[in-house]
């Protein structure tokens, strides 16, 4: 039997933190949700947990985040997703907030895609799963 979570961590939040401290994507937005007036022509990485699991007896918490990465052209955007990839899978050993990153591995990625919401928009998607132990 697992136990509920106790501190269930933010991680849209502590991703987003992650990446906007990154030099590399200072050009960007970065954010869990898309600003007001955002078409996907502009730089910005969207951040979003699409799931995962928690194991209770482990107080560890799995999370699948999703980059949706934008730029005004093709190029730009692999280029901007590249940066966040490695922002986050250079997280691995380190603490963010009060979870410790355990393990860090790409599921998909970049994969470039269309956009039916933002008609104009170049995208690629990315998916990492996280691994952390979150403290009790």
């Amino acid at each position: 039997m697992t136990t509920p979570p106790s501190a269930f961590p933010d991680v849209e939040k502590l991703v987003v933190d992650v990446l906007k401290a990154d030099p590399a994507l200072a050009g960007a937005t970065v954010a869990a949700q898309a600003p007001a007036g955002f078409d996907g022509t502009q730089s910005a990485v969207l951040v979003n947990r699409r799931g995962g699991a928690w194991i209770g007896d482990l107080h560890l918490d799995k999370p699948l985040i999703e980059f949706e990465v934008y730029a005004p052209t093709k190029p730009a955007a692999h280029l901007l997703a590249n940066a966040a990839r490695k922002s986050l899978l250079g997280t691995l050993g380190k603490a963010l907030g009060n979870s410790l990153v355990q393990d860090v591995e790409e599921m998909d990625g970049p994969r470039w895609t269309p956009d039916y919401l933002y008609r104009g928009a170049n995208r690629y998607l990315c998916l990492i799963q996280l691994s952390l132990t979150v403290a009790p």
